[in-house]
């Protein structure tokens, strides 16, 4: 019998355009192999194909199937609107859907149960029409779904001449607070549709990329309206109970490692402990010319180590020879590095973010306090609660143009650094980090839910 054949069989759909997106539900995909269940994630993008698929499903003792398959192509000669792209997306997923669950019928390991992005609810109609339950997993924090939550139910209206927002089991939020979604809702009218359609339809579980001690109050609320259940944080194991071995990293990028890569732990090693501030604005953000300058005179004034990283694409923007100049002093400019490794070691004691939810859940799962410096979407309500709810961190201030200053930047360093509050971030961070990985252990909060949905989901096969 193949590896897996007789075992309950999940199939896992993830919203493919966005290591955002794809490695969480990835995460999660290891544990519930780890737990006796076969996974089968059927990849519609190049993001999987360009995974180390051996550390994906390898050396921690599990194995997921990638089904590879094409979705429709875009034969457009402009730009494909967002719209477009979403419609060929659900046209191809759902015919791989339907032919991967008839072709399993008739398996030792039938499809029993569809885990998908919530942004794609569509999948639970496909699913239902073969009689099986589906879950969707939820990306963001548990709050910003709330804040979705309230504009599907239409408890909150957009757009909003107020200055500020009170919704039940969350802190006040000022206009600035809210997802840019909201605060700017002609911006991107399918993608803010999007994600409050994430509401639509009743599904068996529901599945969110939080734990339960980090967002008590809103989870609670949100579990009288909806069968949320904590998961995460779903980062690698090296961060938290290292139940997968060889877990140390998601097993996919979409920039591939080089030998100078390689050597960055080396100099992290050499650095003294809580000394290096690590510098990283996710696959997608692009920053600019002006702003990516700034932000290198600020890390050259703070005169401290740093590591950065820096998109291929974005080269060009940085001062000229600022990347040899700082190669004799204090500065590291790479284009990829492992976040998770660099979070998790001893010498870094900043993490200067996009607030990226994936990113928050990993500097707090490293213990690791922040500068929070937002971008757009989810981002600005994550670096809201990272300074004034979880007390890690300082948000930046930009100026009435949107840009940060170099002063800024070195500011907000130094208060996370060096700054009176340093102590209290730090202990604060150190707290968080407990917390997340008693959430992953034996007895954990998200590890019992993941338990109690493997122990549901045999029972069904029963």
């Amino acid at each position: 019998m193949a590896v897996g054949e007789g075992k309950v069989h999940i199939l896992v759909i993830p919203f493919p355009d966005g290591q955002g997106h794809v490695n969480p539900i990835l995460q999660f995909s290891k544990r519930l192999v780890l737990k006796g269940l076969k996974v089968t994630v059927l990849n519609t993008h190049e993001i999987i194909n360009n995974a180390n698929l051996n550390q994906v499903g390898g050396g921690w003792g599990g194995s997921i199937n990638v089904e590879n398959k094409p979705r429709v192509p875009y034969k457009g000669t402009h730009p494909e609107p967002f719209e477009s792209y979403i419609l060929r997306l659900q046209i191809s997923t759902s015919f791989h859907l339907v032919k991967l669950i008839t072709h399993h019928q008739t398996s030792n390991s039938p499809i029993a149960c569809v885990v998908y992005d919530s942004l794609t609810p569509w999948v639970l109609d496909v699913a239902r029409g073969f009689g099986l339950p589906g879950a969707p997993f939820f990306t963001e924090s548990c709050a910003v779904n709330a804040v979705f939550y309230h504009i599907y139910s239409g408890s909150l209206k957009i757009p909003s001449d107020k200055k500020s927002v009170s919704l039940p089991a969350l802190p006040l939020l000022q206009d600035t607070d809210l997802p840019s979604l909201i605060s700017n809702p002609h911006q991107y009218p399918v993608f803010l549709r999007m994600m409050t359609e994430q509401f639509c339809n009743q599904p068996d579980w529901m599945f969110i990329n939080t734990f339960h001690a980090l967002e008590p109050q809103v989870l609670q609320w949100m579990q009288t309206h909806t069968p949320l259940k904590t998961v995460g944080p779903t980062v690698p194991s090296i961060l938290l109970d290292k139940g997968l071995m060889d877990d140390n990293n998601y097993g996919m990028s979409l920039i591939k490692s080089t030998k100078e890569d390689s050597k960055i732990i080396e100099w992290l090693d050499s650095k003294d402990s809580e000394s290096v501030i690590y510098v990283s604005f996710g696959s997608v953000s692009m920053l600019g010319e002006e702003q990516m300058k700034e932000i290198a005179w600020g890390l050259k004034a703070s005169n401290k180590n740093f590591l950065w990283v820096i998109k291929e694409m974005e080269t060009g923007e940085i001062p000229n020879k600022f990347v040899e100049e700082m190669k004799e002093m204090k500065g590291k400019v790479v284009k990829w590095c492992s976040q998770v490794q660099v979070l998790g070691h001893k010498s870094v004691g900043c993490f200067v973010t996009h607030c990226g939810w994936n990113s928050v859940l990993e500097g707090l799962s490293g213990g690791v306090p922040m500068v929070a410096m937002p971008q757009w979407t989810d981002q600005i309500t994550n670096a809201k609660f990272v300074e004034d709810v979880w007390k890690v961190g300082v948000r930046v201030s930009p100026n009435q143009n949107g840009l940060v200053g170099r002063e800024e930047i070195e500011l907000c360093i130094r208060k996370v650094m060096e700054g009176e509050k340093r102590v209290e971030m730090r202990q604060n961070a150190s707290k968080w980090m407990k917390l997340a990985k008693e959430a992953m252990t034996e007895d954990g909060s998200s590890n019992k839910n993941i338990d109690e949905f493997v122990a549901q989901i045999q029972e069904r096969k029963i």
